[in-house]
């Protein structure tokens, strides 16, 4: 399958990263090279890119898509590690870093991958497909209370509690294999009324164990501030959320570390000496205009957060 994936906020993220041509630019989530081959584009030869993703697939296609660049690393591994990734290369500092935080339609549309609730596949939804660890081991192995909790706060799912209840009876008489199974399984549990209005009745619950099988928030806040503190004076970081989950954490660490001091309110000076390490530039978030939600439907629910190392 061709890896398709159609950039969200494509020109707000260059505008926010402020490139300078001689610059080096992060791209956490490389993808299928969108948002990368934007920033590349914008550079002189003394210039770098390191594009990092976990997805072999993705990084792939973004060097197929890149190939007549000479000035982009491309890293198989996840941003989590931006870090050492950086340390690897010899780089201290770089001048802009971004995060998308999507899945990629490719992978939703890519039936094997089984991120989808609309297609019938093998439950999977791993991004890094060298992970032992995927959809089937959660639905199949977790208990009726771990399964009960990743659901209601990952998925904010209000019919956690009983969707539980109904995959752990189900997979008794034989291991739940397939999306279709699972979808057929939600269904079941959520009432008809509420099936009847508002999303998908899996949607939420899909959600919820693709972030427990990739970690997805767990790896957030320890990665945005390995980010930040990889920024020269100056430099930017921007952050694509598709979810209210992600968009907290993301404006939460924003917050922190551009007020940090932790005196008692009632101290009429800071005696803590924690000084702002960010100025944050989107007091709110950045969101897709209605001719782009119109194009991409897939991007109604993105935010985007920009913040500049002071």
């Amino acid at each position: 399958m061709e890896f398709k994936h159609i950039s969200v906020l494509l020109q707000e993220c260059i505008d926010a990263l402020n490139i300078k041509e001689d610059g080096i630019y992060v791209d956490c989530t490389m993808g299928g090279a969108g948002h990368s081959s934007e920033i590349v584009k914008r550079l002189s030869p003394e210039g770098r890119l390191i594009g990092i993703d976990q997805d072999i697939e993705a990084l792939n296609a973004a060097k197929k898509r890149l190939n007549t660049f000479k000035n982009i690393v491309y890293v198989h591994d996840n941003f989590y590690n931006i870090d050492n990734v950086l340390t690897s290369l010899g780089i201290s500092e770089v001048d802009g870093i971004l995060m998308d935080l999507g899945v990629s339609s490719y992978q939703l549309d890519n039936h094997e991958r089984g991120f989808s609730y609309m297609n019938d596949a093998a439950l999977d939804m791993r991004m890094n497909k060298s992970s032992d660890f995927s959809a089937y081991n959660v639905v199949n192995e977790y208990s009726e209370e771990e399964l009960t909790k990743i659901l209601y706060e990952f998925g904010e799912e209000k019919f956690s509690k009983r969707i539980a209840n109904f995959i752990v009876k189900s997979r008794k008489d034989a291991p739940i294999e397939t999306t279709f199974e699972l979808v057929d399984i939600i269904k079941a549990a959520i009432p008809a009324k509420a099936r009847r209005e508002g999303p998908h009745p899996a949607k939420r619950t899909f959600q919820a164990i693709r972030i427990e099988v990739n970690k997805e928030l767990e790896i957030l806040n320890k990665s945005i501030e390995d980010s930040i503190n990889r920024l020269r004076s100056n430099g930017r970081i921007a952050i694509i959320t598709f979810h209210s989950l992600e968009d907290r954490i993301v404006k939460n660490m924003f917050r922190k570390l551009e007020s940090p001091c932790n005196c008692p309110p009632e101290f009429p000076i800071c005696i803590c000496n924690k000084k702002p390490v960010i100025k944050v530039l989107t007091r709110k978030p950045m969101e897709p205009s209605e001719e782009e939600v119109e194009a991409n439907p897939r991007s109604r629910s993105a935010k985007l957060r920009i913040a500049e190392k002071i």
